[in-house]
């Protein structure tokens, strides 16, 4: 039977100008699969100055190669004897066709079965830049698909609806992975993912060690990364319900594309061009001070690239746990608090800081129910609630979200950011409303002192006055 199917398909090609596969059709290597839109094409590709071939999707009319997506990254074909094709149970595979007198294939790489029902199965590049296996060849826009490359990315994120995230009702996780070098396009040693523990937020990795924490969605922006030309140009939806936690981007303005990739290095690239342009401008890198280290200034501190402040400064109420390796810029041991808070309720407040980087969520717990003044009444109540804040920073505020535990990866920012509510003993709040109250209770006894002489003066006069009336 395979004899038969290498046979036939060996007398049949796909046309560089269509955008749709059959079990009939294939894409050789040098023939390539369009969009319908011509904006992405489907082929085999050599990255920098390998020669290794790979099955690719790239932007169609940029220079450099904006290449999107790589189906075999950890599979290199050494010659160009690749094709692909789809078979009749709906699974892409990518083949090696060796002609030496005999008809031969290897499989190089294979999409998932799909596990729904299959009938007359086709792949099609959509104007998105998804590689999509559906039933038929009608409905392209529809979201019904038996298998998407969305959901098995490599190193870039295109703002054409791709998800980052969890299907929590099959596990998967979707991912962004950094490529071994800009000629080796299998898996590097960085990845961006959404880490679901406690209230979800955006991870960079270097392997499994925590690099780069981007920060939860607060409603307007990740909570440690906030693009003035992102907020603009991109929109960010964040989706949490029983079956999904993810993140979705879309362009604003169809007319600039964006991409975000994460680098071979570790860093994170977001580029745009225009249709009138052939060529890529990065914008931004995403880190760009020594705050962005995660953890950086350890437990209970605050991390501060502002002005001629300190690097890294213990919160309210802290103060170092090391004090001789803080003055020497060894900040990683990080603070501890000066009085052990207790469950009395009656001692504890809380100090606001503003534009603020809030601390990592891995141990927080939120409501999207609550406003800021029952927050701040359930973090008092609980005896391990060390903050508070609000879980959406939109329309003044709501919801609600506390931390448990350490609080660590917390900076300042000069114009953004959100407040953030510290919980401290009271005896270590801000000196400044004792210093307040004491002054207005010395301005209070002056006026109260100065009232009483007059009056006593008044009273003085009057009696010397009534004297002399009399004895006069």
């Amino acid at each position: 039977m395979l004899f038969v199917w290498l046979f036939v398909i060996s007398f049949v090609k796909l046309s560089t100008s269509q955008h749709i596969l059959t079990p009939r059709h294939f894409v050789r290597d040098g023939e390539t699969l369009l969009s319908r839109d011509g904006t992405f094409e489907l082929g085999f590709f050599s990255p920098g100055t390998s020669t290794n071939r790979y099955l690719g999707i790239w932007y169609r009319n940029v220079f450099p190669k904006a290449v999107v997506w790589v189906a075999n990254r950890e599979s290199p074909i050494k010659n160009n004897s690749g094709i692909l094709t789809i078979n009749n149970e709906g699974v892409l595979v990518i083949l090696l066709i060796l002609i030496n007198g005999t008809n031969s294939s290897s499989p190089v790489w294979s999409s998932n079965v799909p596990s729904e029902a299959v009938i007359n199965p086709t792949a099609q590049l959509l104007e998105t830049g998804n590689l999509v296996v559906k039933n038929g060849v009608k409905d392209s826009n529809n979201n019904q698909f038996l298998w998407q490359s969305f959901n098995y990315p490599g190193d870039t994120l295109t703002m054409q609806g791709m998800k980052l995230g969890w299907n929590l009702m099959t596990g998967q996780e979707i991912f962004l992975s950094s490529w071994r070098s800009k000629d080796d396009p299998s898996k590097g040693e960085y990845s961006l993912k959404i880490d679901c523990t406690g209230y979800p937020q955006l991870f960079k990795y270097k392997g499994s060690e925590k690099r780069f924490r981007i920060g939860s969605w607060n409603g307007e922006s990740f909570s440690g990364y906030s693009s003035q030309q992102l907020k603009q140009n991109i929109r960010v939806e964040f989706i949490m319900n029983d079956k999904e936690v993810y993140l979705v981007f879309k362009t604003v303005d169809r007319s600039v594309t964006w991409i975000y990739k994460v680098t071979s290095s570790g860093h994170g690239e977001l580029s745009a061009w225009t249709s009138q342009s052939n060529s890529r401008k990065v914008i931004s890198t995403g880190e760009e001070d020594e705050c962005e280290n995660y953890a950086l200034c350890g437990v209970y501190s605050v991390c501060n690239m502002n002005g001629n402040s300190p690097t890294c400064e213990c919160l309210k109420g802290f103060v170092p746990k090391f004090p001789e390796q803080w003055n020497m810029s060894y900040w990683s041991n990080g603070c501890v608090s000066r009085t052990e808070l207790d469950c009395d309720n009656n001692t504890h407040g809380f100090f606001k800081y503003t534009n603020m980087k809030v601390p990592d969520t891995s141990s927080s717990w939120f409501s999207k129910a609550m406003n800021l003044d029952e927050c701040r009444k359930k973090c008092l109540e609980n005896c391990s609630c060390t903050a508070y804040a609000n879980l959406d920073i939109r329309r003044g505020g709501t919801g609600c979200l506390l931390w448990f535990g350490a609080l660590v990866d917390t900076r300042t920012f000069s114009q953004w950011g959100q407040d953030l509510y510290i919980k401290v003993p009271a005896s270590q709040l801000d000196n400044g409303l004792s210093k307040m109250k004491k002054l207005v209770e010395i301005i209070v006894g002056v006026i109260l002192f100065g009232f009483i002489t007059c009056v006593s003066i008044m009273i003085h006069r009057r009696q010397g006055n009534l004297t002399k009336f009399y004895f006069g």
